[in-house]
């Protein structure tokens, strides 16, 4: 359970999505950051200066495996890089997406075919309505327009560690 000020940090950030009213809550939301271990993050950047490439150094730093995806590139935090989301071949918890979001149908539709029904993530100020109502009328989680540092920041930066308590 969240220490009451991680509640309303949580739900305080959760609010500031352009959907919230379509992202999962609160309770839901905790459960889906913590279930997270593997992560393929499409549009990973190459440039450590970018939120691209930021956001998921911090969740490798927090113990979540990252699977960089990015056609452009050949390793990055120590991990071969994929050239698509097919090419991962591991099961994954989550797809991040970084990409704008004119670009990002291509990636929620490759996410949403995958068998393991991974939680489908587009950062702060990505949204492609459309994408996202597909997936979830496929019986996927999807999230849109919020940053995953920021939620997890909310949590009080637990990942993993609060599933075995649960």
């Amino acid at each position: 359970m969240l220490a009451t000020g991680d509640q309303e940090r949580l739900a305080r950030v959760l609010r500031a999505s352009g959907d919230a009213a379509r992202n999962p809550g609160p309770d839901e939301m905790r459960h889906l950051i913590r279930r997270v271990q593997r992560i393929a993050v499409a549009g990973m950047s190459r440039d450590p200066m970018k939120p691209a490439r930021r956001v998921p150094s911090y969740l490798a730093a927090m113990g979540a495996e990252i699977i960089p995806v990015n056609p452009f590139a050949g390793r990055m935090l120590g991990r071969t890089t994929r050239a698509t989301l097919q090419d991962v071949r591991e099961p994954v918890n989550m797809v991040l997406i970084f990409r704008p979001s004119s670009e990002v149908a291509p990636f929620v539709r490759a996410a949403a075919a995958r068998p393991e029904a991974p939680v489908i993530w587009l950062q702060e100020g990505i949204r492609d309505d459309e994408a996202a109502a597909e997936a979830r009328a496929a019986g996927r989680t999807v999230v849109q327009d919020l940053c995953i540092y920021h939620v997890h920041r909310a949590m009080g930066g637990t990942l993993r560690r609060g599933s075995r308590r649960d």
